[in-house]
């Protein structure tokens, strides 16, 4: 029993020590960033450095070394001081642990890794290996997913609203915006600063890009309660198709460099899946976004549109062909079948028409809206046998009822708004998704025995969740659903009816215009009893 108390305490001091000499560390190397660096241009002789590039110049760079300069001390700052607070926290815990007696028949403390662990980067590394990082985990259900809030530089999209909460909000709370702010600054310093694990080609100094918060172009996170907090950034390339990609892990600690990548996207051709049956005016629509973004700004897109039954299918044929005439356009597939609508079968059928190798799929509907942006975004979130991406359609209320009447309703485009009257992350829907083929095809693709609406996106969601790839889980702001009548037919099953009720109820309206027409009859009576009463006191 001494022994192991002694062993104990042993443990405890060089744990301490460990901390210690960690701060330690972290000081010197504080020093050593704040010291300025000998600037080689500095040294040339007035008249070569004159002639080449003039006093302008050399100011310019100065001020732009002390800047970062100025950003990493701040950032060291702030890490030296969250690191002093750690080491005062773990200095009083383990004197309450010293200081607190063994009860009688226990024969000491249980050792295991999560309570005890013999080095604490080993641990913190070790939160990383058990967070979903870099290989998935399989979960029982898509209720166990957790799923990703995004952000831009000014924003963040939330799925947990509330009903206080917003679709669309800035970071009101100082503890968010300072969290954002952290994560921002700690990408940019690995992305201006590059080690040579992270595999980036040097260039000279006079050449490399420096990157700022205005090359951010989306990031997301999320919260894993037993683990810690995974950060995934994206920043353009200026005039290129080349992205650079910071993984960041806050393990209930300092925060973490996982891993800092570059992501080239000018080869990444996306398959645009759309199965249809009828409904030509919604397609007429659908192309016109289709024209803007994907062939007047992208052009590396292919369309593929499976069409079931004879009904509308010259017209949709004409309408592919006089897009290709006018735009020149020829990357799209027509697929005609003559068989009742299944929306799994359209998407399978489409899937299996490519023959030339692997390729990003985007499973899109008729009535979705998409941007410039959500391209990039359905690319950089899709990796083959590594992860697929099921982002969260933000959907679009009756127009008739947002903005009291039909004809009073804007144009489409004026009504892509994240407003919490105008619509709804529809995160119980798994119908939009970009993945590659080959994960699809491996993975056994859609149950075709399911016919009619719904539950054959979920079955698809659910085996993905139960393999090891990951699965990214996010609200996106360049993917809308456009809002149009629901039918539930009555030929579909119990939950399939049931679903599609529930889409169709939650599609109309808010909260609260819901609660104006239900309350709509006394609304009116209370009006007329205050224009009496202005009546009969006017009349007074």
């Amino acid at each position: 029993m001494p022994r192991r108390g002694l062993s104990l305490q042993g443990r405890f001091r060089w744990l301490f020590l460990g901390l210690f000499l960690l701060l330690v560390l972290l000081l010197f190397a504080y020093l050593l960033e704040c010291t300025p660096p000998a600037d080689a241009s500095l040294a040339l002789p007035p008249g070569i450095a004159g002639d080449t590039y003039g006093k302008e110049y050399y100011q310019g760079l100065l001020q732009e070394q002390e800047e970062r300069h100025l950003n990493r001390a701040a950032s060291l700052k702030r890490q030296i001081a969250q690191l002093k607070q750690e080491l005062q926290e773990m200095g009083e815990k383990l004197k309450l642990m010293q200081d607190k007696k063994e009860p009688p028949g226990v024969q000491g403390l249980t050792e295991t890794k999560d309570q005890e662990p013999g080095d604490l980067l080993e641990y913190l590394h070790s939160q990383i290996d058990k967070a979903e990082v870099n290989t998935g985990a399989r979960l029982p259900s898509e209720y166990a997913l957790v799923p990703f809030e995004s952000f831009t530089s000014s924003k963040v999209y939330q799925l947990e609203m509330g009903l206080t909460r917003h679709p669309e909000e800035k970071p009101v709370r100082k503890d968010r915006r300072d969290e954002l702010v952290e994560v921002m600054e700690a990408a940019l310093d690995i992305i201006n600063n590059p080690d040579e694990e992270d595999g980036v080609e040097e260039d000279m100094p006079m050449q490399r890009q420096t990157y700022t918060e205005g090359h951010f172009t989306e990031g997301m996170y999320r919260t894993e309660r037993d683990k810690g907090t995974l950060y995934e950034l994206f920043f353009d390339k200026e005039e290129s198709s080349s992205f650079r990609h910071v993984t960041l892990f806050r393990p209930f600690g300092p925060l973490m460099k996982v891993r800092s990548t570059s992501v080239e996207t000018s080869a990444m051709i996306i398959n645009i899946i759309v199965p249809l049956a009828g409904r030509v005016d919604t397609f007429s629509q659908f192309l016109h976004n289709f024209r803007e973004v994907c062939i007047q700004q992208d052009r590396r897109v292919h369309l593929t549109v499976v069409y079931f039954g004879p009904e509308g299918l010259q017209e949709v044929e004409s309408s592919l062909e006089k897009m290709s005439r006018e735009e020149s356009f020829s990357n799209y597939t027509l697929v005609p079948v003559d068989e009742e609508f299944s929306r799994g079968r359209g998407l399978d059928i489409g899937a299996h028409a490519w023959k030339k190798g692997d390729v990003l799929m985007f499973f899109c509907d008729v009535d979705i809206h998409f941007t410039l942006q959500f391209l990039n975004t359905c690319r950089l979130h899709a990796a083959p046998n590594k992860k697929v991406f099921y982002p969260v359609v933000f959907s679009l209320y009756n127009p008739a009822i947002v903005y009291g009447n039909s004809e009073l309703a804007p144009p489409a485009e004026l009504q892509l708004i994240h407003k919490k009257d105008a619509g709804f992350w529809r995160d119980f829907g798994f119908g939009m998704t970009c993945q590659y083929r080959s994960d699809f095809l491996n993975i056994g693709g859609f149950d075709l025995e399911v016919k009619g609406w719904g539950v054959e996106d979920v079955h698809l969601y659910r085996k993905y969740l139960r393999s090891e790839l990951i699965v990214i889980r996010t609200p996106v702001s360049g993917l809308f659903h456009l809002w149009h009548e629901k039918q539930c037919a009555d030929e579909l099953t119990p939950e399939q009816y049931r679903m599609c009720i529930q889409s169709k109820a939650m599609n109309e309206a808010s909260h609260s215009h819901l609660g104006m027409l239900v309350f709509r009859d006394e609304i009116e009576a209370h009006l007329r009893k205050q224009a009496y009463k202005t009546q009969s006191k006017s009349e007074d």
